[in-house]
């Protein structure tokens, strides 16, 4: 071998013919034959490394310049880089080689490299290591060694590249992710835009009576409900209901049954009579794990006569001005779930100071670190100590004091809605003129 690596005639024929004699030691990975880039501008040198990895059954190519090896490497994926550090024949240097290094380690892909040099050019081989070259071979090579030093980088490099495969594919499926994410949150808010637009805007309001409501939904959107109707100057509705479950699908049947109310409600249907029509329209297209518990009353404003039916909802509670209190329980069973389900109709006489509070089992079910449950008689006595308070103090009075039982979040949706008769005039007189009325026809 001539100073600086070069080989002599005699020398590259033997290294040639010891190559045509080796016996392959390598199989083909799952089909797949490796790949090697031979760099180098000794024709000879290249010949014998061509021969021998020939019989060890790898697939060849080969560039003699840095610019060809560039194009080489952009052109085709190689398994391996086998490439020499000198190319120009007047130096030794090796500066030309670790130059290309870096051009090609500046790509976003490259394969393992392992350096070829002579014995008196091994610091440069240590350097190219340094700069993350996988192993180098001293030329002359031994051909066993050789072909050890190739098998052992060419596996690495496939796992490195079944790793970036993997983190690849992971980052997909996380942006994947994100967007099917960013998108059900988009849907979700509009949504949460629509349901909002289901509920009363403005809560109509009728002279001698105040009424506040609020939902507190326990998702983005649920299945809670409620409704203010001022049919005439006579006549004022209001319904509280809950579908059973959570979610979208609970304020997909919420909306049919908004649709179903507004539609049907008027001051000549009854509560009854309008349970039982809703009741129907939601059994024909409910599923069978699915009901609707429904309350709703009419007022009579003059009078304050409130006529109402119960469709299996947590029982409303009428809390009087002198601390006595009624349940508003007269109805039936749950919508969607009978189809000749009959309804009854409840009646009762409201007076100036009297407060009808309706909730939703959100309330209820708010529940301690302890696990017991608000319930109706926490209710029933925040609405006692409250119940001198209009409409709007009630409902904050009542949401608060759940919010502090149960922590900051409701669990399920939560639906509160208050009607407070504020003492119109002659509300009094006429409710015992009725009453009068009634007693003297019995």
């Amino acid at each position: 071998m001539r100073p600086g690596g070069e080989y002599s005639s005699a020398s590259l024929g033997r290294l040639t013919r010891m190559a045509s004699q080796s016996q392959p030691i390598i199989e083909e990975e799952r089909g797949i034959i490796p790949r090697i880039l031979i760099a180098d501008d000794q024709p000879d040198v290249v010949e014998a490394l061509r021969l021998l990895l020939k019989t060890q059954g790898y697939d060849t190519e080969s560039a003699s310049s840095p610019a060809s090896i560039l194009s080489a490497l952009e052109a085709r994926e190689f398994d391996l880089l086998l490439m020499d550090l000198n190319y120009a024949r007047d130096t030794t240097s090796g500066r030309e080689g670790l130059d290309l290094l870096e051009r090609i380690q500046s790509r976003e892909a490259y394969p393992p490299i392992v350096v070829m040099t002579g014995w008196a050019t091994v610091g440069l081989a240590v350097q190219a290591m340094q700069r993350g070259v996988g192993d180098f071979v001293e030329k002359p090579w031994v051909n066993s060694r050789l072909i050890e030093i190739l098998e052992k980088q060419i596996a690495l490099g496939r796992e490195r590249r079944e790793m970036k495969r993997h983190e690849r594919e992971n980052e997909l499926e996380r942006i994947e992710f994100s967007e099917k994410l960013r998108l059900q949150e988009q849907e979700m808010s509009e949504a949460l835009s629509i349901q909002m637009r289901l509920l009363p805007a403005e809560i109509p309001q009728a002279p001698g009576y105040e009424i506040a409501a609020d939902w507190r939904p326990a998702r983005i959107v649920g299945g809670d409900y409620y409704d203010v109707l001022r049919f005439d100057e006579n006549t004022l509705g209001f319904c509280i209901a809950d579908v059973a479950g959570k979610g979208m699908p609970a304020a997909l049947l919420m909306s049919n049954l908004q649709a179903a109310v507004r539609g049907l409600a008027s001051p000549s249907v009854s509560p009854a009579e309008l349970c039982e029509a809703i009741n129907r329209l939601i059994c024909r297209s409910i599923g069978g794990d699915r009901f609707i518990t429904f309350f709703y009353a009419m007022l009579d404003i003059p009078t304050g006569r409130l006529r109402y039916t119960n469709a299996g909802h947590p029982t409303p509670l009428v809390i009087r001005r002198d601390g006595s209190h009624e349940a508003l329980c007269e109805g039936g069973s749950v919508l969607g779930v009978f189809v000749g389900g009959e309804f009854q109709n409840g009646e009762i006489q409201l007076n100036s100071g009297d407060r009808v509070v309706l909730f939703t089992d959100g309330l209820l079910e708010a529940h301690d670190g302890a696990g017991d449950e608000f319930g109706t008689q926490r209710i029933l006595a925040e609405g006692l100590s409250l119940r001198h308070g209009d409409a709007a103090a009630v409902l904050s009075g009542i949401f608060e004091r759940v919010r502090e039982f149960g922590g900051r979040e409701f669990e399920d949706d939560a639906t509160l809605l208050v009607l407070a008769v504020s003492g119109a005039a002659g509300l009094d007189d006429t409710a015992r003129g009725e009453r009068n009325r009634r007693g003297a026809e019995r």
